[in-house]
């Protein structure tokens, strides 16, 4: 350590010189001290938040994780469960119906379609099981999804002609001189139909222990939910139908996974509904 004396001056006021010094550096480290505590609980701040950040981030991915998980075969298809508890397939485009008769349709289904272009087909799964079938409520509900996703709704009609029939009775094969485009087949034998009302509707579930939004024909949703809203073809856009259905029920629901749900074309929110228990 170098000490400088003056000379001129006495011991005591060298001292004082120094003395004063000490003084201001200790000022200096006492304020150095206080600006790294600072520093130190805004940092401890960062990480606590970084913390909790990671952690909310874990526990999203953990959820898609698990929901990817859980998912069917039929999850990229339109999809619902008839409240018989039935699972009930649809084609969103020519590709799906393609891979829907050919690969999963098995003997004991029922498969609905409508005689409009580009409709979609539909089919319940295991209709037809020795165990358990199908009534006409689930065929009802399933007819309705169809009608729904078909031409029938974008036109604005407010209700569709809807065949089903037996899986044996679609084919690929067209008739002489004839040629089938991807998506379609020929339906051959008796046809049963049905003329369902076009309508939707979106209403209050709780899976695994979480609420969630159903969104599924009305007939289904009428059945399963005490609280539900109606939809109709109608002139909004389905991105913004989606954000009043979150608003309306109070769901935290994601936005692109309502739309995807809805049918082709504008709709409408009629009146919400809530069932006497």
């Amino acid at each position: 350590m170098h000490i400088e004396i003056n000379l001129n001056k006495s011991v005591d006021e060298n001292a004082g010189i120094y003395y004063d010094k000490s003084k201001k550096f200790k000022k200096k480290r006492e304020g150095a001290e206080l600006t790294v505590a600072k520093y130190q609980r805004e940092l401890e701040l960062l990480k606590n938040k970084e913390s909790h950040f990671q952690e909310q981030e874990s526990q999203k991915q953990a959820k898609k994780e698990k929901k990817k998980a859980s998912q069917k075969w039929y999850s990229k298809f339109h999809n619902f469960i008839s409240s018989e508890g039935f699972v009930c397939v649809g084609g969103r485009d020519a590709t799906q119906n393609e891979i829907l008769i050919k690969k999963h349709t098995e003997p004991t289904d029922l498969v609905l379609h409508t005689d409009m272009a580009g409709s979609p087909f539909f089919v319940i799964k295991d209709a037809e099981n020795q165990d358990k079938q199908c009534t006409e409520q689930t065929i009802q509900e399933a007819a309705q999804a169809v009608g729904s996703y078909s031409r029938a709704w974008k036109e604005g009609h407010g209700t569709a002609d809807v065949l089903y029939v037996k899986p044996d009775q679609v084919s690929k094969v067209a008739n002489p001189g004839e040629v089938l485009a991807k998506g379609s087949f020929m339906i051959r034998g008796k046809t049963n139909y049905f003329h369902p009302n076009l309508e939707f509707a979106a209403g209050i579930i709780t899976v695994d222990g979480e609420v969630d939004i159903l969104i599924a024909p009305a007939k289904t949703v009428e059945k399963l939910c005490t609280d539900y809203v109606i939809i109709l073809p109608g002139r909004d856009k389905k991105s913004i139908v989606a954000k009043k259905l979150k608003k309306e029920l109070n769901v935290a629901a994601d936005i692109d996974d309502i739309v995807a749900k809805l049918p082709a074309g504008g709709a409408e929110l009629k009146k919400r509904r809530k069932k006497k228990k």
